[in-house]
This record gives C-alpha cells, structure tokens and sequence, in this order.
C-alpha cells in the first residue's frame, strides 16, 4: 500500500527575532559585558540596551561599528535587522487582515450585491477590497476612524447607528455617492424655500415622474435630493448633511410607503439644512432627541399646514371634509390624516384610506 503523501504548510510563527538576541548571545561568548561593548562601538550603554531589546534600528553606521567590535560581519548585523523588521510588518498585516475579515461580517454585503453595487466575489480577499473601495478607505481600521471617531458625527446618537453602525454608514454611503453625481447649482436659501414650496404642491397631484421633479428642483437651488432603499438592519427613514460649503443632502429611505409619512420625512430633513449648523450630520430613525430634532419636526408640521389653519382639524370628522381642507392648503389629504393622527384628534384606524401608498422607483 502506496504511503499516503503528505501535505506541508509553512511554519510561520507569531513572533521575530531581532538581531539584539544575537548580539547578547554574541558578547556573552565573548565575555564582553553591555558596557564594555559600548566603549568598544563608541554608542551609549542605553543604545546597545535598546538594540538588545529590539527597540532601536540597527543602522547601516551602528552595523560596522558591531562587526568592528564582535568579529562578525557587517552584512550578518544588516540582514538580521532587515528580516526582523520584514518579519514584524508580516505579523502586523496578519493582524489587520484577520481584523478586516472580522470587520468584513458586519457590512451587509449580500444587500449591496443585491443592489448592484458590489460585483459578485468568490473570493473573500476581493470581496474585502471592493468593500473597502466602496467606503473609499484603505481599511477597518481607518473605516472606524472615519465613521466612529469623527467627532462632527452627530448622527451617531442616532438608535440605528448604535445598534448597528455597519448597516448604518453602509446606507448613508449609499447616499453619499450618489449626491456626487448630482450636479447641483451652488446653494441658495431662498431658491431652496421656492422649491420646497413648489415641492409641497406636487403632494396633491403627485406626476409619475416626481422623484426626478425633486431632484431637479433641489439641484437648482444647491441641494441633492436621493433616494436609497432601506438596509435591513438600518431602520431610517431620513438624513440631512452638507457635503460641502455650497452643497447639501437630503437622503431618503424607502421605509415608509405612504404619503404622510415620506413627505414628513422629506420636509424634516429639509429643515435641518435650511436652519441647522453645516457642520452637523443628520441622522432621522424617530429615536434621535433633542432641539435641533424639534426644531426640524415644527418646521415640517407649519410648513405642510401652516400654524394659521391648524385649529381646523378639529372639527374634521369626514373624509369629505379632510379632503376638502386638504385642497382649500393645497396639500395631499394623507399628509392631513397622519397629521390628525399623530396629535391624537383621531385614532391611527381611521381615515386611511385618504392615505397615498406608492412603491418608490429606485433608481
């Protein structure tokens, strides 16, 4: 019976020499002490301390002083410090490749694959560097830097991008390349305001193409409007930033697929860039809390029903009467109901059918 043949692997080991193990073993056979080793070179006690603890670079000039001093030669000193430190930046990339693998996990792959923003990898290393060449860093490491560290990230108070920030800064990259291709006008607050207002009509008679009617009106005014699906562990329905000085964005998710709620959404993020700092970024879940939040919720309400009108919906009881108050502000009459709804005047059972439910065109 033939012996079966054997397979062998390369031993790499977790740990390098460096060249100082050599030079104690080196002056101990000689009898020579650090110190004395230190007059023979001309280097300090400390110097010679630290190459025998791998702590100081043994220099081409430090190497002929060594062979000077012990007898052996030059090239031996060169190339023991040349493995060593080859073999400490070997030991570091295992780690970072087996840190980025673990990374790797964590980013929903497969939804991006879905979407057509991956390509389809049967290998996990090319899989990782399309991953990183999506987020635009060079790895995990400057990936958390980039989204955990950054302190102008203010969206990370955000539920979403606590539980799950992977899913979280996949979905606002998302977002993020395609306002680079929106080629927007530099930003202008009022061209903003007259599109918004003009934006807010389109919510009563609502054209087939009014995604692309959204963007063309918020590009001309320095603002790029997108639309992205939302990811499956990233539960939001908006986001608000600037991208530069002149250009903001204003990113929506696909969560919600009725007209009061997307269009409430639309105008909240619409306030933070008309009213909040350019610094900040956005991040709308329903959980995030705070002034600015408030700020942004009363200027989506006053801006769909002005202030003026707001004591009539209390005397709404019809679908008849909401859908004429609706017309009489120019609005949808969903956006009325889920207004009535959220204040309490009626329960979340009622009127729904008033209510727009429409599949958005990803695009």
């Amino acid at each position: 019976m033939p012996t079966p043949k054997r397979t062998e692997y390369p031993l790499e080991p977790d740990y390098a020499v460096a060249p100082g193990e050599t030079l104690q073993e080196t002056i101990d056979a000689l009898g020579m002490t650090q110190a004395e080793l230190a007059v023979r070179t001309g280097l300090s006690t400390k110097t010679i301390n630290l190459v025998i603890k791998g702590t100081h670079v043994v220099t081409q000039d430090t190497a002929i002083k060594l062979g000077r001093a012990t007898g052996v030669p030059v090239d031996v000193w060169n190339r023991l410090e040349m493995n060593y430190r080859r073999r400490l930046a070997e030991i570091e990339d295992r780690k970072r490749i087996a840190a980025d693998h673990e990374w790797l996990k964590t980013i929903p792959t497969k939804e991006l694959i879905a979407l057509g923003v991956l390509p389809t990898c049967s290998d996990r290393a090319d899989l990782l560097k399309a991953v990183f060449g999506f987020f635009g860093v060079s790895s995990s490491e400057a990936w958390r830097r980039l989204w955990l560290e950054n302190p102008s990230t203010a969206y990370r108070r955000s539920q979403c991008f606590a539980l799950n920030p992977a899913a979280a800064a996949t979905w606002l990259r998302l977002g993020e390349l395609k306002a680079q291709k929106v080629e927007c006008r530099p930003y202008d607050q009022a061209k903003f305001k007259k599109a918004l207002l003009e934006i807010r009509c389109l919510t009563a008679d609502l054209p087939d193409d009014f995604q692309d009617v959204i963007v063309n009106r918020c590009k001309g005014a320095g603002v790029a409007a997108v639309f992205v699906p939302e990811l499956k562990k990233c539960p939001v329905s908006g986001a608000a930033r600037w991208l530069t000085p002149e250009k903001a964005l204003v990113q929506l998710s696909l969560r919600y697929k009725t007209d009061d709620q997307i269009w409430f959404s639309f105008f909240h993020e619409a306030g933070h860039i008309l009213n909040d700092s350019k610094k900040q970024f956005y991040i709308d879940d329903k959980t995030t809390q705070g002034e600015q939040e408030k700020k942004a919720n009363q200027f989506a309400q006053d801006f769909l029903i002005p202030p003026a009108r707001r004591a009539e919906l209390q005397s709404l009881c019809s679908e008849e009467g909401i859908a004429t108050f609706a017309g009489k502000i120019g609005i949808a009459p969903g956006i009325v109901v889920g207004r009535m709804q959220r204040e309490g005047i009626i329960l979340f059972s009622r009127f729904n059918g008033l209510k727009r439910r429409f599949q958005w065109v990803v695009q």
